[in-house]
């Protein structure tokens, strides 16, 4: 059931940051984090640019895109995911929040240079670049806890 918990707030939060906070009964937590999505989302034009990015129309999307806004995104869409899953999991998975952190600092990064970095050939903008960022963002936080874990079990093992 804890396992269903877990994926049922991250899921909801995908869809919209603060779903889940306001499903687990955190109504401050959840509104606050609704509203700041929602401003974001306007002020930076974020709606614009998915819909163009889903249309091919990169150049688009990079020109309609509020970028000074767009970078609050990557720690709140990121923070809400953690934060949602923390509560499901009641704080017993150890350094949980690692790929979360990781994962919030890459899709800044490919944020960063979403204008200018091409994969293959193919400029990814605002939108493909930052979410293809998630990956080695996620990947380095799960090495980085399994390093700690590994570390502090064999530390332990010691005494």
């Amino acid at each position: 059931m804890n396992k269903e918990r877990k994926l049922s707030s991250i899921l909801w939060n995908i869809a919209l940051p603060g779903f889940a906070q306001v499903l687990q009964k955190r109504y401050i937590i959840g509104f606050v984090l609704v509203f700041m999505e929602i401003i974001i989302n306007i002020f930076s034009r974020f709606n614009e640019a998915i819909r163009y990015s889903f249309l091919g129309q990169i150049d688009k999307a990079i020109s309609v895109t509020n970028y000074q806004f767009l970078m609050f995104y990557p720690c709140l869409y990121m923070f809400a995911l953690w934060d949602a899953f923390y509560e499901a999991d009641q704080g017993e998975t150890p350094y949980a929040f690692l790929p979360f952190v990781f994962g919030a600092y890459f899709i800044t990064v490919g944020l960063i240079f979403a204008e200018r970095i091409k994969i293959f050939g193919v400029l990814l903008g605002p939108v493909w670049l930052p979410i293809l960022s998630l990956i080695p963002g996620l990947f380095v936080g799960l090495v980085i806890r399994k390093v700690i874990l590994t570390f502090s079990k064999s530390k332990s093992k010691r005494r």
